[in-house]
């Protein structure tokens, strides 16, 4: 236990002096409270402005021309309603002119009608935002029927409240909104996907350093492989959790802080709405497929006599990675992540992590799946720990070609 201690103290002083992590963790901290507050310091500079009227000729011109002259106020009116962006002007030129208009700049864009139920829309430029049509296409549907009631009878009035009636309704939802959820579970997803790809590297890296410089030669004859392993793993884990906590509790106090400001906008607001529960869940997954994942780069690290054989090694596990974590993003899209793959993924040590949380975040999961899914992960992590040691205890006095997977499984069989 004390040689542990020893080693987990040195490797977080390690990080705690090393200047890039100082200088990322104080970054990433100044980035996130700018954002925070960067609303806030907006309305404040634009408190002291005067509210003016948008003069309407400042708004670029969409021209209509009608079919019949009976049409052209209801089309005006329904338009400059639909297209509050636009200065929407009633035209009588030919095609010609509107053409030219367009070219010119004069106008940005026209409808020409050939009756309520067809027309032609001319633009310069067609951008792949413009939406214009389809507006215009729901805006025509309600003229046609107004005209149609009017023509049978009804008021105008009669004929628009009829059309403009208020549906209403009620949701209730027994399980999760998966709207809501989507947000903080994409977030910690992807949080986890670059922790375990930048930390699991480092370990790598700062394994193959030490057996590079023959250090780890002094150092396996006066500690334990497996507390070499665990110290350097573990001081990895909290080093990325004490950078977390720094990011994401400026964030909290930030959000806190700019609440007002903030309120309008949902994403923030939802990911800031996570329940307790769940922020506990995301906890245990986040640490245990951490420490999986960074066990198994620690043995690849030994294997390795120079760093530029750490890529190479450890493409395996980066790939299985990378593939758990498209499975993930896939299901999320796809709003169905109660797959049979998912499931299967759920109780897989190196994609339970995130499969598992993202089906707790954006779906019902029975208890006795989640107790199975962590029982597995933390007999995995013990298991890949003490397998890790093995291979760091072999690993560490290899050097030349690193060795095949059928000699790091005979020597482990051996020892």
């Amino acid at each position: 236990m004390k040689q542990f201690s020893t080693i987990l103290k040195y490797e977080l002083k390690n990080y705690f002096t090393n200047k890039v992590f100082v200088g990322v963790t104080v970054f990433l901290v100044l980035a996130i409270a700018v954002a925070m507050f960067f609303p806030r310091i907006t309305q404040t500079l634009g408190s002291g402005e005067t509210d003016e009227v948008m003069d309407p000729t400042s708004l670029p011109t969409m021209l209509v021309v009608s079919d019949s002259a009976e049409n052209e106020a209801l089309l005006a009116e329904s338009f400059s309603a639909a297209f509050p962006g636009y200065r929407v002007v009633l035209s009588e030129d030919s095609t010609e002119t509107i053409q030219g208009k367009i070219a010119s700049g004069e106008a940005e864009c026209a409808f020409v009608m050939k009756s309520l139920t067809e027309y032609t829309y001319y633009v310069n430029n067609l951008s792949m935002y413009d939406n214009n049509t389809g507006v215009a296409d729901t805006v025509l549907q309600n003229v046609y029927r107004i005209s149609s009631m009017i023509g049978s009878g009804m008021s105008p009035e009669e004929a628009q409240n009829v059309i403009s009636v208020q549906i209403e309704h009620e949701t209730e939802n027994l399980g999760k909104d998966q709207a809501q959820n989507f947000f903080y579970t994409y977030i910690m997803i992807f949080t986890l996907y670059m922790v375990i790809i930048l930390y699991g590297q480092m370990v790598a890296m700062n394994v193959a350093t030490e057996k590079s410089s023959r250090a780890m030669e002094l150092l396996i004859t006066s500690a334990k492989p497996v507390s070499m392993m665990f110290g350097k793993v573990i001081a990895s884990c909290i080093a990325g959790l004490i950078q977390l906590v720094a990011v994401f509790g400026t964030a909290l106090l930030c959000y806190n802080l700019n609440t007002t400001y903030l309120a309008d906008n949902a994403v923030i607001s939802s990911i800031f709405d996570m329940p307790v529960d769940l922020f506990v869940y995301m906890l245990v997954f986040f640490v245990l497929g951490f420490f999986i994942y960074a066990f198994m780069y620690g043995a690849i690290g030994s294997t390795a006599s120079k760093l530029e054989d750490i890529n190479t090694s450890s493409m395996p596990i980066t790939v299985v990675f990378v593939i758990a974590f498209l499975v993930v993003i896939f299901s999320m899209s796809s709003g169905n992540v109660d797959t049979l793959l998912m499931k299967v993924c759920s109780f897989v040590p190196f994609t339970s992590p995130m499969a598992m949380f993202t089906r707790l975040a954006m779906s019902t999961v029975p208890v006795y799946e989640i107790a199975i899914s962590i029982g597995i992960l933390i007999g995995s992590v013990i298991g890949i720990g003490f397998i890790s040691a093995k291979i760091y205890r072999m690993g560490v006095l290899l050097y030349g070609t690193p060795p095949k997977l059928g000699a790091i499984l005979k020597a482990i069989r051996n020892s």
